[in-house]
């Protein structure tokens, strides 16, 4: 045990040496690893997702990269358009090449591709650019649609960037005590503004709503470039599914779509995540990014989602938890080579890497309750007898809103934080904030604007608020464990314990019928946690149960006196202010 413990303990250089290897080879073999997720690591996988979206008229899955014979950082298995030979693929290794993401309703597809290195010489660089200008004019031709280019690395933050504002962004939430929390409450809109953290998640939203755009109503291909394709071209490509895909707002879907793009994809979890604290230069919290602007939807339309703000925060979690190995690569190659071949075997057998998506091995069935959306509008299934209308012209109108919304008259970063001092010392800043000088353009302005001027279908297109204090903070995962961030017996988990409590009721009430009547249950019955005695509860349950008393405040007095009496102020109820009297 102690040898085990000092192995652990130190800073795991080599790859070996993380935990996740002394945890695989004595893994259980009795766990439901997929649990309706597809892993993309089969040619069955791309083929099911390119019928699914009716890509396969246009589009085809290719095997040339088995055994990895092209690239390493390449899935043995992607797709690629119909055009594009294997032949293609080979010379180039894998650069230059379209690779599919997904296919709209429309039949325009989002693609993405790796960058051929820009120092090179002369001939080989006509060389490329000639082979470039034939697939982009191949594309472009029936039975494709017009193909829009989007360079990433010039109209979207750096990696060092976004590292940066995120360092920053993370030093506002590690308080040591109370005191500290106390003496940056008065100043922290302006620390979280200078961190530029939140405006970042706004341009890369800003981004996804812009691709959108181009897919779903000029009916344009986009081709999304990145130097490797594996950074933020995974980000964009999945906020647009995740906005455009009922499927991918489900949680098999949206696991599956992990998969796909980040996982298979090969993104490089194990330098971003910097799991062997070998170089802070590759680091970067790109897909922690993804999971904040996936939470700006959820919060902004909850019924749309089947799982919950608790599932992106459990996630976000596990992406450091050292038992499972979704996020511990760089790519399918690394995992592949590491848990093959002789060399790897132990005495109790080959290394059985477990999967994220089995949660059952984290959390009980009461637990995993807290990852499914009660409220979930789930998509009805169509009835094929009463369908007048062809497919395409009903999946046309899926992407308009047809049921009626209210949009949120709370305004400011946090929903219930908000205090009527705010808008003394922070109006003009907020205001300054929402009319921002980074306006959109014209036609993005009018499809973003008329898009949010009818109800919200939550089954269809799903485009975020993104202007000024629309964009919030991750409360749960940031704040749950600063207590004097905590609401008592306050918070969406009021709402959510009643609603709880009301279906398992309803369960309960519908097995007597059944056993009264000797029927069957139709359908699954979800087992629920009772959430009782709600004002005991924490506003960031389930991370924090109860509240603990804070201490006053140590601010000086002069500051809270021009505000008002300090007495007073701790002890008043926060108030909700509206902040749009100072907006022109």
């Amino acid at each position: 045990i102690v040898s085990g413990i000092v192995h652990h303990s130190q800073t795991p250089k080599l790859l070996k040496r993380l935990f996740l290897f002394s945890y695989a080879s004595a893994a259980p073999n009795n766990t439901d690893g997929r649990n309706q997720t597809m892993m993309f690591d089969t040619l069955e996988d791309w083929r099911d997702e390119l019928e699914r979206t009716k890509g396969n008229v246009k589009y085809k899955a290719v095997t040339v990269n088995e055994g990895y014979r092209v690239s390493e950082k390449l899935p043995l298995y992607f797709v690629v358009p119909l055009c594009v030979s294997e032949e293609s693929i080979l010379k180039y290794e894998g650069r230059g090449i379209p690779i599919w993401c997904w296919s709209c309703h429309n039949g325009a597809a989002l693609l993405k591709m790796s960058a051929f290195p820009k120092e090179q010489d002369d001939i080989t660089s006509q060389t490329q650019k000639a082979f470039l200008d034939g697939i982009y004019k191949t594309i472009s031709k029936a039975p494709y649609e017009l193909l829009k280019t989007d360079d990433l690395s010039s109209s979207l933050p750096s990696l060092q960037d976004i590292q940066t504002a995120y360092t920053k962004f993370k030093q506002l939430f590690l308080i040591d005590n109370s005191s500290d929390f106390w003496a940056t409450d008065v100043k922290w809109f302006s620390l979280l503004e200078s961190t530029n953290w939140l405006e970042i998640i706004r341009r890369v939203l800003k981004k996804a709503i812009e691709v959108a755009e181009c897919l779903e109503r000029q009916h344009t291909n986009v081709l999304l470039i990145e130097e490797s394709a594996t950074d933020l071209c995974c980000v964009i490509s999945t906020l647009v599914q995740v906005m455009m895909d009922s499927y991918s707002r489900t949680k098999s879907g949206f696991q599956s779509l992990i998969q796909k793009e980040w996982v298979v994809g090969g993104h490089g979890f194990l330098d971003r995540c910097n799991h062997l604290h070998k170089s802070d230069k590759e680091e970067a919290p790109v897909f922690l990014l993804l999971l904040n602007c996936v939470w700006q939807l959820v919060q902004q339309y909850p019924p749309a989602f089947e799982f919950t703000e608790t599932y992106l925060t459990v996630l976000s979690d596990s992406l450091y938890v050292p038992i499972f190995s979704t996020f511990f690569f760089n790519s399918q190659h690394q995992k592949d080579t590491n848990t093959s071949g002789e060399s790897l075997k132990t005495q109790s057998g080959p290394f059985r890497f477990l999967t994220v998506w089995d949660w059952s091995v984290q959390f009980d069935p009461k637990a995993q309750a807290f990852l499914n959306n009660p409220l979930y509008a789930e998509k009805p299934k169509p009835d094929k007898s009463q369908r007048k209308t062809t497919r395409f012209k009903h999946q046309r109108q899926l992407s308009l809103p047809l049921t009626p919304t209210k949009s949120s008259t709370k305004r400011g970063f946090f929903r219930e934080e908000t205090d009527h001092f705010i808008k003394n010392i922070l109006g003009k800043r907020i205001g300054k904030l929402i009319n921002s000088s980074d306006e959109p353009p014209n036609s993005f302005r009018e499809f973003y604007d008329s898009w949010h001027s009818k109800p919200v279908d939550y089954h269809g297109l799903l485009l975020p608020c993104i202007d000024g204090p629309e964009i919030k903070v991750w409360a749960q995962r940031y704040l749950r464990w600063i207590p004097e961030a905590q609401l008592h017996g306050g918070g969406t988990i009021a709402t959510a314990a009643k609603i709880l409590d009301l279906m398992e009721e309803v369960q309960s009430l519908q097995v007597k019928m059944d056993e009264e009547h000797c029927q069957a249950i139709s359908g699954d019955v979800r087992s629920v946690p009772l959430l009782r005695n709600s004002a005991r509860l924490s506003s960031l349950f389930p991370f924090a149960l109860l509240q603990r008393q804070s201490v006053k405040p140590a601010l000086p007095t002069s500051t809270w006196k021009d505000l008002e009496d300090e007495d007073d102020l701790v002890k008043r109820d926060d108030e909700l202010v509206d902040l749009t009297s100072d907006v022109p």
